[in-house]
């Protein structure tokens, strides 16, 4: 009889082995990341630009405007910078409308030395009314202003002025010379009509220069009580009364004697 075939068994594969176990994460506080960004490459940026001053829209290419002050050492108040007590200091309020500017600019008094060391006073000071004529909208002619000095007693005129009052000053610079009538300024102060404001109206007849020109300026009555109260201020400075009592030392001071036939004397006790 012939062998018997051989047997054959299929058995089943044998499972994958398990994926290896992961150790068990415990949770941590975030830690910082830190980047690092390379250096700017000089050439991959432009340049910064300087920053554009800003000019104020009063002023124009036909005014020189000062240059800022320095910084001062007070912080901009108090007193001169570095100490400069005898500095001289310029100061001014000026007015810009449509048709043109006016400034206030104060001058001092002039004082002369006597023979004892002391001063007294030679020229009083008065305040110096620039008026310039526009050209364009903000921008005025300074190298075209006309000009009219103030005295003390005009200012005072200015002062006493009502609502519906209005004055009038005539100048003329060459009196008592050999040009006198060939200049004459006229300076007219009159209410506006609707009652609130003025009219600062300058007139100058020039026939040295071949000049007649009008310059005129409405002032609010904001703007006029800025100059009433600055005229206030300034005229013991003008007439150097502020400079007297600037002077007086309590350790100097002595007794009067009393004259017996010296009229001014006589309020004294």
């Amino acid at each position: 009889m012939p062998p018997p075939a051989p047997l054959f068994l299929s058995l089943p594969s044998p499972p994958p082995p398990p994926p290896p176990l992961l150790p068990a994460l415990h949770p941590r506080a975030p830690q910082p990341v830190s980047l690092s960004l390379p250096p700017p490459l000089a050439s991959s940026r432009r340049p910064a630009l300087p920053a554009c001053p800003v000019a104020s829209p009063r002023h124009s290419d036909y005014f020189d405007p000062r240059a800022p002050p320095p910084p001062r050492g007070d912080g901009g108040y108090g007193r001169p910078p570095n100490g400069a007590h005898d500095g001289r200091v310029f100061t001014s309020y000026s007015i810009y409308k449509g048709k043109a500017a006016l400034s206030f600019d104060p001058r001092p008094p002039q004082f002369v030395p006597l023979d004892s060391g002391a001063y007294k006073v030679a020229k009083e000071g008065f305040v110096l009314l620039q008026f310039a004529p526009a050209v364009a909208t903000r921008q005025y002619d300074w190298t075209r202003k006309q000009v009219f000095s103030l005295s003390v007693w005009e200012i005072g005129t200015l002062l006493t002025l009502g609502p519906t009052d209005s004055c009038e000053f005539f100048h003329d610079p060459f009196k008592g010379r050999s040009e006198e009538g060939k200049v004459r300024k006229v300076l007219k102060v009159e209410p506006t009509p609707d009652g609130n404001g003025r009219f600062f109206n300058l007139s100058v007849q020039n026939r040295l220069l071949n000049v007649d020109e009008s310059i005129y300026i409405p002032i609010t009555k904001g703007e006029f009580a800025v100059i009433v109260s600055t005229f206030n201020y300034i005229i013991p400075h003008l007439m150097g009364w502020s400079t007297f009592t600037s002077s007086i030392k309590p350790e100097e001071s002595r007794p009067y004697s009393r004259p017996q036939s010296v009229p001014e004397y006589e309020w004294r006790r």
